[in-house]
């Protein structure tokens, strides 16, 4: 830094602040322009570790997910690395499985890296382990906990059945079957009542049989519901499946059993997660914002950590909205059955 200093003809404290993301503001944006090319032609690279030892800040997000290969992270990790980059922040990523105690050692480890918050995208909905943080700002990301504890950026869930049932319901069906998520996760705890308080005010028929929780948000447990859905009664037209994963493996289903998706059972997912457009039949789901959940994740933490002192953040809620997406996985129930009998059916 003295170098560059000299060379520029600056003090080095000013090399120091055209440097940072967070001051670079302060310095004349020819300056900065300045410092960032002989920068480059030296090679200079900041010490983070050294950084590190003066500021007692690492610079670094620990983000926690239950499954990176689950298509629905990538986008939100993309907002999450977006928001954090813009302020000079790394990510340090880990991958949980769903299991709780693998998110405990990955947690104590991030924090004995010194990390400046957490975003955690894993979080059960009777968590215990975020009341044991309490060093560092804390931001779940479309989860949310029983009892409040931190912040929160989630998904307006009951707006999204509410669409998908009425959508349904507007074609006709009145026997609709749910593949509800896992209760002990928020999103399937809150689709599963919302379901349930959008069927009775739709004055839908009440019948257990016409509802299967899964025991995770993939497409192994979408084909285990659908099987167990068929094993209770056929009488249904139409199934709505509380993720996009679980609608594939309901899907997959009624192809083993000869049935077509419209023509004879209706399907609708949720999250609208990426190529699901391209699927045959594509799928009729809930679109959520997910690349403005990680962004507005990271500048929740940003906040807490920026501010002087840095505060410790109190439970709040950023409910983000979603759209009903209709594709070609739904169609009225007054078509059914007919392209069997040679009438062209309506997409």
């Amino acid at each position: 830094m003295s170098d560059i200093a000299k060379i520029v003809g600056v003090h080095v404290s000013t090399v120091s602040r055209a440097l940072d993301p967070k001051t670079s503001h302060l310095i004349s944006p020819e300056i900065v322009a300045k410092i960032a090319e002989v920068s480059a032609k030296l090679g200079f690279r900041p010490n983070a570790a050294g950084s590190s030892l003066r500021t007692n800040r690492s610079r670094t997000i620990g983000v926690v997910v239950p499954d990176i290969t689950d298509p629905v992270f990538p986008p939100i990790m993309r907002g999450l690395e977006d928001g954090l980059s813009q302020r000079g922040y790394a990510v340090l990523l880990a991958n949980t499985d769903g299991d709780e105690g693998r998110e405990a050692e990955i947690v104590s480890s991030m924090l004995a890296r010194s990390v400046d918050g957490l975003a955690l995208a894993s979080s059960k909905y009777d968590d215990k382990l975020i009341r044991q943080i309490d060093n560092v700002p804390v931001v779940t990301v479309i989860r949310e906990t029983a009892d409040p504890i931190a912040p929160c950026v989630i998904f307006d869930e009951w707006c999204g059945i509410r669409h998908a049932l009425t959508h349904l319901v507007s074609l006709g069906h009145r026997r609709i079957a749910n593949i509800a998520g896992p209760r002990g996760i928020s999103t399937g705890h809150t689709r599963y009542e919302a379901f349930e308080h959008y069927r009775r005010e739709l004055k839908l028929p009440l019948d257990k049989r016409l509802v299967v929780l899964a025991d995770g948000f993939n497409e192994q447990e979408g084909e285990r519901c659908a099987e167990q859905l068929f094993i209770r009664t056929t009488d249904f037209t139409a199934i709505l499946c509380a993720n996009d994963r679980l609608a594939i493996g309901a899907i997959d289903v009624l192809r083993r059993r000869g049935l077509r998706c419209p023509e004879d059972v209706s399907v609708t997912g949720f999250n609208d997660m990426p190529y699901v457009d391209r699927l045959v039949p594509a799928l009729t789901t809930i679109r959520v914002q997910q690349y403005k959940a990680g962004y507005e994740s990271a500048k929740l933490l940003i906040e807490a950590i920026e501010s002087n002192p840095p505060k410790t953040m109190t439970p709040s809620r950023t409910v983000l909205p979603v759209e009903l997406v209709v594709r070609g996985s739904t169609q009225h129930i007054a078509l059914r059955g007919r392209a069997r009998r040679g009438v062209a059916t309506v997409r």
